[in-house]
């Protein structure tokens, strides 16, 4: 297990949006051709060219040397995005009732939309389920030893993501090691077999040490979710992906080591003096770590990489659910989560005698204090997904996955994919606010991002 999985573990102790994408040519949706993507290059190389600005309390990003060098007019390489003039707002929304159940059956005349208040006109119309519109969609798993119990099951979950793959949908698979594992393809075996690699690393059961003594060889990823995350929003995504998609596995314990994190280590209040110390001493450590391996970004950072991406982001939580329960009801979730841990690492009985002992001498208000920064990651991975126009679910039970990601497949599938020429043609990257409507009906709730950034001078 990696160091910084057992650092978040230890320190945790237990512990409404529009999707709009902008300067999408109309094409891109109705052409019959699949075109092919260009190879997505250097994967992780944005965040290498980024640098904590203090003043401006952001990430700023020096140009990359092939920006740098291009004049103006030059010709682009076939594998570079090519920008185009045209732009084309898409919003990819999903309405609901009052009882929260997806309303179908509306049609391009049940909409109306406003962009700062202004009336547009709704130009291009699909189904969420028409397999005329392409969808790019980014799998970013966590597979470091925290995630160790759900690994399995969530690989064999989205094995049945790429199943259900449309004819002109492309599909890519990122670790938290910040590693390509697979580029854009919409080839199903090749997905598959991705997959399963990953499953294959966390438990390698048919490897020689594995056969030769027993001792399955595992190896973890590094935890670097919110790393690959940034990267993906960065990179992963082009002006012609109408219909970007993010799915976000992971239970955020990168956290610590962003900038301006929103949890950082502490000493629980009224320990023993014994485990006083040994606390003041860990986090003294810790805190030492976190400074060596402190990333170049923020949280805030990743908000904004979100909402210039377009996609729509749904986040997979492995793990029991905090947020939001008593205090009570969260110590039934932790007891769940020891007994689950005991099962998976089988600590040794002197161990297990150790744990329980620290366990009963922990007073009530440093349990709560642990409780309550489980629960604000928690919390951050919820708006990280509700920013935009997607939603987060908790992985409680290995046997979920397979339920989870048909959902998310089912939410995409029951949107709708509205499009207009937005009447402010000015390019002057600012951040529009959109709202769409079903007319008639007030009653009902329209579920995606709320703005768009427009495109800058020079884009």
């Amino acid at each position: 297990m990696s160091k910084h999985s057992t650092l978040i573990r230890a320190l945790l102790v237990v512990a409404v949006g529009l999707g709009c994408a902008c300067a999408v040519p109309r094409a891109a949706a109705q052409s019959g051709a699949v075109r092919e993507r260009p190879k997505w290059k250097d994967f992780g190389e944005s965040l290498e060219r980024l640098k904590w600005d203090e003043s401006k309390r952001a990430a700023v990003q020096a140009k990359a040397k092939k920006e740098e060098g291009r004049k103006a007019g030059e010709e682009v390489g076939e594998d570079e995005v090519v920008r185009v003039e045209t732009s084309l707002v898409v919003c990819d929304v999903l309405v609901l009732d009052k009882q929260g159940r997806a309303v179908a059956g509306l049609t391009r005349e049940d909409f109306q939309v406003a962009e700062d208040g202004e009336a547009q006109e709704v130009g291009t119309f699909a189904l969420g389920d028409d397999m005329r519109v392409p969808r790019a969609i980014v799998l970013v798993i966590d597979y470091s030893g925290s995630q160790y119990p759900y690994i399995k099951m969530s690989v064999e979950a989205a094995k049945t993501l790429v199943e259900r793959l449309g004819p002109r949908d492309r599909m890519a698979l990122v670790t938290d090691d910040v590693e390509l594992v697979a580029d854009f393809t919409g080839d199903k075996g090749k997905l598959r077999k991705k997959l399963d690699s990953l499953a294959k690393r966390a438990n390698d059961e048919g490897g020689f040490l594995t056969k030769a003594l027993g001792v399955p060889r595992r190896r973890f990823g590094r935890s670097a979710q919110f790393s690959a995350l940034l990267a993906t929003l960065n990179e992963a995504f082009n002006a012609e992906d109408v219909r970007p998609v993010v799915i976000f596995q992971t239970d955020g314990d990168e956290l610590l080591y962003l900038r301006e994190p929103v949890v950082e280590p502490y000493v629980p209040p009224n320990l023993p003096p014994d485990m006083h110390e040994e606390a003041l001493e860990y986090v003294r450590r810790s805190r030492r770590m976190i400074a060596e391996r402190r990333r170049e970004f923020g949280l805030r950072d990743v908000h904004a990489a979100a909402e210039k991406s377009r996609a729509t982001i749904y986040t997979v939580v492995p793990g029991y659910r905090y947020v939001g329960l008593t205090f009570e009801e969260q110590l039934k979730k932790s007891a769940a989560a020891r007994e689950r841990q005991a099962a998976v690492w089988r600590p040794s009985a002197a161990m297990r005698e150790r744990m329980e002992d620290r366990r009963r001498r922990t007073p009530p208000e440093a349990v709560r204090r642990a409780f309550e920064q489980l629960a604000t990651v928690q919390q951050t991975l919820i708006d990280l997904a509700a920013l935009t126009g997607g939603w987060a679910d908790f992985l409680e039970e290995p046997e979920q996955a397979a339920a989870i990601y048909e959902r998310i497949f089912s939410d995409v599938n029951r949107r709708y994919v509205i499009g207009y020429q937005p009447t402010n043609k000015a390019r002057d990257g600012g951040r529009r606010r959109v709202s769409v409507e079903v007319r008639g009906h007030p009653e009902y709730t329209v579920w995606g991002r709320k703005f768009y950034y427009a495109p800058g001078p020079e884009e």
